[in-house]
């Protein structure tokens, strides 16, 4: 973990903690001087505070509420496994029974990402939070062979799988054909992303849990608002960054969305017991490719929003705060749906009105929706959703 992200330690030299007034502050959060156990409890408090609705006295004796939180093994994610491990911990100490019970599940992206985190470290999650289920699927699972609803059917706008009846394609070579068939790196890491969270609310309601814990710091959410607008998917914000139901059918929550990633990298190194050896190393890592052509408009943003962090924080904050005032458009549930995200674009409105063309003289019949049926931002990605199948 680059030191970069720590808050300001030796403006906490000589200082005493703001809040218990008796120890020597070890960093300063915020103009705030803390001692180490002050920000463990700010950090936890910050949390567990988004987690009011989850509390014991509003879960029954009889039934166990779920909650999936997928693990990337980035510090965020990580954090958010720890503080509420401990936070179930308590809750049992204290009242013979928890809130709500944990799946933990892991993504592998490893067939379409070289920086996926290593296998290993799935173990040592394991071994380290054996209180919880943990799950790990391969991404190419939600690529369907025979087009269920709940999955993505590649021959819907991909004419090479379409064509490959002769020759049957397990999932992984499906996938391949997707990640060649991509003009960009921007485009395949939006794809991945898509994919990605398509599967991991499918799983959730599979476990028959009630919400998604995502592990998006105020950081991250800043740099999603303006990824997500550039890519031409802003009208998706409202679930993207905000609590509530998803289009999924299934809520989304975002218990770190008031914590800085510079305090959880701080948090990660005085977190007792310790898990940053679990932190996949490149994860964190805000440094440019070499090559332009590697670079995606995600990139760009996790970049600027890092260095902003530093010494504007207020920034950040802001970009989450203003984004949250969104409201999702009513009548989610009904409607179109995009074929790759499947966010809702009712009444023919697929995404912003205007941008990439007519896009809404595209929605007609049913048989012009078999060539279409694509929100812009995947259109962009996703070219050969425009193409028309045989």
């Amino acid at each position: 973990m680059s030191g970069k992200h720590l808050p300001q330690e030796s403006a906490a030299a000589g200082q005493t903690c703001r809040r218990c007034r008796t120890a020597e502050a070890s960093l300063v959060v915020r103009r705030e001087p803390l001692c180490r156990d002050c920000f463990i409890k700010y950090v936890h408090t910050k949390v567990i505070k988004r987690m009011e609705s989850f509390r014991v006295r509003f879960s029954g004796v009889d039934r166990s509420r779920k909650l999936l939180l997928p693990i990337s093994f980035g510090v965020s994610s990580l954090t958010l496994l720890h503080v509420l491990d401990h936070h179930l911990s308590n809750q049992k100490d204290r009242t013979g029974r928890t809130g709500f019970e944990l799946q933990v599940l892991f993504v592998d992206t490893s067939a379409v990402e070289r920086a996926s985190p290593e296998p290993q470290l799935v173990s040592l999650l394991r071994d380290q939070f054996s209180d919880h289920c943990c799950t790990t699927v391969s991404l190419s699972s939600i690529l369907a062979s025979d087009g269920t609803s709940s999955e993505v059917d590649l021959r819907e706008f991909l004419p090479a799988v379409a064509k490959a009846d002769a020759q049957p394609l397990s999932a992984e070579q499906r996938l391949e054909y997707l990640m060649k068939s991509l003009p960009s790196a921007t485009a395949r890491s939006d794809v991945i992303s898509v994919l990605r969270t398509r599967l991991i609310a499918k799983i959730a309601g599979e476990k028959g849990c009630e919400g998604v814990l995502w592990g998006d710091c105020t950081t991250r959410l800043a740099e999603k608002t303006l990824a997500e607008t550039a890519k031409g998917r802003g009208f998706s914000l409202p679930w993207q960054v905000i609590d509530g139901e998803s289009p999924y059918g299934i809520a989304f929550n975002y218990p770190l969305q008031d914590l800085l990633k510079k305090e959880l990298v701080a948090h990660a190194n005085m977190a007792n017991p310790s898990f940053s050896s679990l932190i996949h190393q490149s994860s964190g890592s805000g440094q440019p490719s070499a090559s332009s052509k590697n670079t995606t408009i995600d990139d760009l943003m996790k970049q600027y929003f890092e260095s902003v962090e530093e010494n504007y924080p207020s920034i950040v904050a802001n970009v989450v705060r203003t984004t949250s005032k969104l409201q999702a458009p009513p009548s989610q549930s009904t409607g179109q749906r995009c074929k790759l995200c499947s966010m809702p674009v009712t009444n023919g409105n697929f995404g912003i009105h205007g941008w990439g063309g007519n896009q809404q003289d595209s929605v007609g019949t049913s048989s012009e929706l078999s060539g279409n049926g694509f929100c812009y931002g995947c259109t962009r990605s996703v070219p050969q959703a425009t193409v028309l199948l045989p």
